[in-house]
């Protein structure tokens, strides 16, 4: 069952969290880039960051169970994960899907989009994306585990 979980686990990581970091990261030069009418790139964008992002609450649910079926749950390495990961989604619920949802809401109403404001969510889609980074290298090499990885 552990194998099982643990590739669940995987795979909804690579299918949800990827698109939401690769579409988060495409979506200030597309905003940069867009006519004042022609915000379909960007509002294609942010729907997959909306998206992906719920359904990504399914990789640590799975991470849960996969760790609660490894008796893991107390590793340093995991907590340290566990919070990470909860800075990650704060970034994202609270800095990144708003900052998209105003700087859309500019380009629809045909409002200027300064450089500034891009670049601040640059800076929060950045630090979200490495946020993921780390979990992912902590994922792979677990420090002081057992297991020889």
């Amino acid at each position: 069952m552990t194998k099982i979980l643990l590739s669940l686990h995987v795979l909804a990581a690579i299918i949800a969290i990827g698109p939401v970091t690769v579409a988060a990261s495409m979506f200030p030069p597309a905003v940069r880039q867009a006519a004042p009418a022609g915000v379909g790139t960007a509002a294609l964008l942010h729907r997959i960051c909306r998206v992906y992002a719920k359904v990504g609450l399914t990789v640590p649910l799975l991470g849960f169970a996969t760790a609660a079926a490894m008796g893991v749950l107390g590793s340093g390495w995991l907590v340290t994960s566990i919070a990470l990961t909860a800075a990650a989604a704060g970034i994202l619920i609270a800095f990144v899907l708003p900052r998209q949802e105003e700087l859309l809401g500019r380009l629809k109403d045909e409002q200027a989009v300064d450089r500034r404001s891009t670049a601040r969510l640059a800076m929060f889609t950045g630090v979200f994306n490495l946020l993921w980074a780390t979990v992912t290298v902590l994922m792979i090499v677990r420090p002081g585990s057992t297991t020889g990885a």
